[in-house]
């Protein structure tokens, strides 16, 4: 993603792909897609909120889904080896 990218609000992906292996980006898409946004972008366009993370990981903490329920997540891995296939990576 360029910073240009990162400003725009309007943003819309160019295209998508499915993720092969496991990694700290991969872990924090499955968290944003499991609280039902495509990504940290999306987020921070519709919840205009910054975003809890653990320090240690950097892996997000807490994000508000839409109907402004919490997810919390554990400090350690969430997205296993059978999951990581599901996760959407999106392209700008």
């Amino acid at each position: 993603m360029s910073c240009s990218v990162l400003l725009d609000n309007n943003a819309k992906p160019k295209s998508m792909s499915r993720a092969m292996q496991w990694t700290g980006e991969i872990e924090n898409l499955y968290r944003f897609q499991q609280a039902g946004y495509r990504d940290e972008l999306e987020y921070r366009k519709i919840k205009q909120v910054e975003i809890d993370r653990w320090p240690d990981t950097g892996f997000v903490k807490k994000l508000q889904r839409r109907d402004n329920t919490f997810y919390y997540y554990n400090r350690k891995r969430e997205c296993e080896d059978r999951e990581v296939h599901k996760v959407k990576v999106y392209a700008y």
